[in-house]
Formats: structure tokens, sequence, C-alpha cells
């Protein structure tokens, strides 16, 4: 559902900062559009949270999702992986590159974990929670669980990718799931944007138009 008022922040909620890294926003590899509008809004946030978690893209060279792994394929094409479809993507974050660091305007300091993913080289990852098989966790939850946090708050890149696979996440291991809209920007992908809010919808995962201030 969507939401315009603002939530309620306490010890048990923690806020989700999705990816806001260099090659995600304007002059990147992979941008999205305005991407980087979203960095005002989530040094915002940051001072609303007792609990913050970062995550970060950090692929090696060469990794399976990259175009330039497969001779003869097209950037955004798709592809069978033995977890199931893969769109192939331009080269982006990879580690230790200026295009994987964080967008300089923001404050990483307030955040207590960095969560990785992506980096092993035969699999994909969107999810803040799993790798794209849906099995191999980054170490989130766990994370989660020791600080007995119960409410999420996502805000950052993509909307309708790593943000929505996150919350979706999120959702079906049973948190409460807030994505925080005016601190997200979105690729749509062949109207990929309108699909995963309905899916995140669909899933019980509260849609956000206000921060809470």
């Amino acid at each position: 559902m969507i939401r315009k008022d603002t939530p309620i922040i306490d010890d048990n909620a923690c806020l989700l900062v999705i990816d806001v890294q260099l090659d995600f926003c304007p002059g990147g590899a992979l941008a999205v559009e305005q991407g980087d509008q979203v960095v005002p809004p989530i040094n915002g946030l940051l001072t609303l949270f007792n609990n913050i978690v970062l995550t970060q893209d950090w692929h090696p060279a060469g990794h399976y999702s990259f175009t330039s792994s497969h001779d003869g394929s097209q950037p955004f094409s798709s592809i069978q992986m033995p977890y199931g479809a893969q769109t192939l993507w331009p080269d982006h974050c990879i580690q230790n590159s200026s295009g994987a660091e964080f967008h300089p305007d923001l404050n990483t300091s307030a955040a207590q974990a960095l969560i990785r993913q992506g980096y092993r080289r035969e699999i994909d990852s969107y999810s803040a929670f799993f790798e794209n098989d849906g099995e191999t966790k980054t170490g989130l939850q766990g994370w989660l669980a020791t600080k007995q946090i119960s409410s999420v708050y996502l805000a950052g890149l993509a909307t309708d990718y790593c943000v929505a696979y996150s919350a979706l996440d999120a959702a079906r291991l049973g948190f409460d799931v807030n994505v925080l809209l005016p601190a997200c920007r979105g690729i749509d992908l062949d109207g990929s944007l309108s699909l995963q809010l309905d899916k995140m919808s669909q899933a019980g995962v509260t849609l956000l138009e206000k921060l809470p201030e």
C-alpha cells in the first residue's frame, strides 16, 4: 500500500541505505537518472535512526552478469544462468574501482555495518539479504537479528532492482518493511518500476511518499 504519513522511528528499526555508489549516479557506468539526488534526503534520514546499514555492490572483474563476459551479447539482454534468468549489465562497481565508491557527499560515518554483495563471480546479487539464487545469505539477516530489529526502512538505488529485491526478501523474512520513495530513484527497464512497485505493495511493503522529520 502507499501511505503518505510519516513512520515512527524506534530502536527496533533499521535504515538500509542501498548502493549509493558512483557507478549508479550520473556519469557512472550504470547510471540511474537523478541517482545523486537521493543523497541529501538520505543524509537527513541518518539522523533519525540508531541502526543504519550500508550496502555496496562489489563485483570482481569479469563478473558473469557483465555483458563483456559473454561474446556477442548486448547490454540489458537476458541469459539463463543456473539460478534463472539474468540481465546482462555494463561492467560496473568493480572492486576497488572509483565507480564502486560511495557518493562522496553521502555520510557513511553514521553506519554500523556494511554489507557487500555480488562479489562471487558466478552469481549476481540484487537483494541485501540473498544473492540471486535466493539461498546464499549476505549476513544481513543475522546482523538484524542480533540487534532485535523488527522494522526496516529502505532508501537508495535503484527502486526497481536492489531496493525492491531487498524489500521483498525482508517482507518474506517477516520484517515490517517500508520503502522511502523520495529517497530512491529507479531504472525503469521495460516497465520494471511499476511492476516492482506493485509487487512490493502486494507483498505488504509500505511505500512511503513522505519522509519522516
